[in-house]
């Protein structure tokens, strides 16, 4: 599969999705919060490989090494699951 994006987290989901728009708002919260630089949304609705991928899944979280957290998960969760992934700051 094609490197879809830069960033270092991807957030596979749909736009007719709620669980996705909370996953939305929480990787928000984290960017203006500086616990990460950013993020990518993928809407797998218009692609049928991600759509049979991660269709019964989203929101999906994807690090860019490869990690997946699957939705929907709670603000802790994700918490947990970027602070595998990010380096400590300092």
């Amino acid at each position: 599969m094609p490197e879809l994006c830069h960033s270092p987290f991807t957030l596979y989901g749909t736009s007719a999705c709620h669980l996705c728009e909370q996953a939305s708002a929480l990787l928000a919260l984290a960017v203006r919060e500086s616990i990460i630089s950013g993020y990518a949304e993928v809407d797998i609705s218009a692609d049928d490989e991600l759509f049979l991928r991660y269709g019964l899944r989203i929101p999906v979280l994807r690090s860019h090494g490869g990690r997946e957290l699957d939705g929907p998960f709670s603000p802790e969760q994700l918490l947990d699951f970027l602070e595998a992934e990010v380096p400590p700051q300092g």
